[in-house]
């Protein structure tokens, strides 16, 4: 069975960024402002939603979000495990899988954080254990730091293509009034300058932290036509678990990987009936430029070692003149990061046409989800006429 074409998203909700500890509401208030945002945006009666999927131990449960809702019978409610932001392609396939089962007719994905309830990285508990610990690791910048250094030394990946990355996300916020870097444009002096947090990563090469919350909502393909606005296709996703993930936690291979290994590229180009060179625009979770680099190289749209800095330059990266624009909203780094949840707007925003920074007639948009975390994941939006 194939999900090809079997949901869309016809709705995308938001609220602004908040700095960490400053939202005006809980999480679950968050969560419903954007939810509700989204269903405006579907034209849909939010009491019509039956589904609710999110990831990152997100503490706002389907259950109670229903019930704040008025929704009239709930159908669907789960969570994706992993840690990190690889959780965010899963919760999406997820609620695809409900829709194209008839588990579900409607189904909200979203992701809300307010770190003065939560504290900060809940979704980090218990992915660091005994092992890290005693050697000093205890958070998400020290354990990709390791696998980015073993990328720049051992893969001989230039550091330029981090450094592309990150130059990028600023670059295109500076046209997204809602940016968290918003009128902070980095360059490469700046960007050289800043200090480092774990090495080789520097302080920008590190996703933000704000609180606050998004969602979309996701119909049948036939249901979509009936709704307000221009549907982004689901054309085919993947999610997987990283070989050798376990107690030997930093054992696994290939170690520099982000993740997607060649079983699962393979099975996202083939299920979604287009391959790389198809791909218009892509949005890469980047908690750190590393491992960002690192899942564009697994999926084929950058050359490994010494070839990846002939790709990834600022110029090849950017809407104006690049072959491979990304990250256009500004994503973790400089739009904002609620784990991850803003490069999921994007990614389809860019089909709808709506972006900040919209690649001209893109049919075929990429979401890469990680990162070099327990849980990866991939999926593809397209336009109607990638479904053709």
């Amino acid at each position: 069975m194939s999900i090809r074409g079997a949901a869309a998203v016809v709705g995308v909700g938001q609220t602004p960024y908040y700095k960490r500890n400053t939202a005006p509401r809980s999480t679950r208030g968050l969560v419903a402002e954007a939810v509700l945002d989204a269903a405006r945006d579907a034209g849909i009666d939010p009491r019509d939603i039956d589904g609710f999927a999110s990831w990152g131990d997100d503490p706002t449960e389907g259950t109670h979000l229903a019930t704040a809702l008025g929704v009239r019978e709930l159908r669907w409610s789960s969570l994706a495990w992993g840690g990190g932001g690889g959780g965010q392609v899963p919760s999406i396939l997820q609620a695809v899988a409900a829709i194209a089962t008839g588990m579900a007719n409607c189904v909200v994905v979203y992701r809300g954080m307010n770190q003065a309830e939560e504290g900060r990285l809940p979704y980090a508990k218990g992915h660091f254990d005994t092992q890290y610990s005693a050697h000093g690791i205890l958070t998400p910048v020290q354990t990709c730091a390791l696998r980015t250094q073993r990328m720049l030394e051992i893969d001989k990946v230039p550091p330029s293509a981090l450094e592309a990355l990150a130059l990028a996300g600023y670059h295109h916020a500076q046209n997204n009034p809602g940016a968290v870097a918003y009128g902070q444009p980095l360059d490469a002096e700046a960007y050289r300058a800043s200090r480092l947090i774990s090495e080789p990563l520097r302080l920008n090469d590190c996703s933000r932290e704000n609180d606050g919350a998004g969602a979309i909502l996701l119909v049948s393909a036939d249901r979509a036509k009936d709704t307000r606005g221009k549907p982004a296709y689901v054309l085919g996703g993947v999610q997987g678990f990283v070989a050798g993930w376990g107690e030997l936690t930093e054992n696994h291979n290939p170690y520099t990987s982000n993740g997607l290994l060649p079983p699962m590229v393979e099975r996202l180009w083939r299920e979604s009936g287009v391959g790389v060179d198809d791909v218009d625009v892509t949005q890469v979770y980047e908690n750190f430029t590393g491992p960002a680099v690192a899942a564009l190289i697994d999926v084929g749209l950058v050359p490994a070692g010494p070839a990846a800095g002939e790709v990834m330059t600022l110029e090849n990266l950017t809407v104006e003149k690049g072959r491979l624009p990304m990250n256009t909203a500004g994503g973790n780094l400089a739009d904002g990061f609620v784990h991850g949840i803003g490069v999921v707007l994007e990614a389809v925003r860019q089909i709808r046409g709506d972006s900040p920074n919209p690649v001209a007639d893109a049919k075929v948009s990429l979401l890469l989800g990680g990162p070099m975390a327990p849980q990866v994941g991939a999926m593809l939006f397209g336009s109607a006429d990638a479904l053709a």
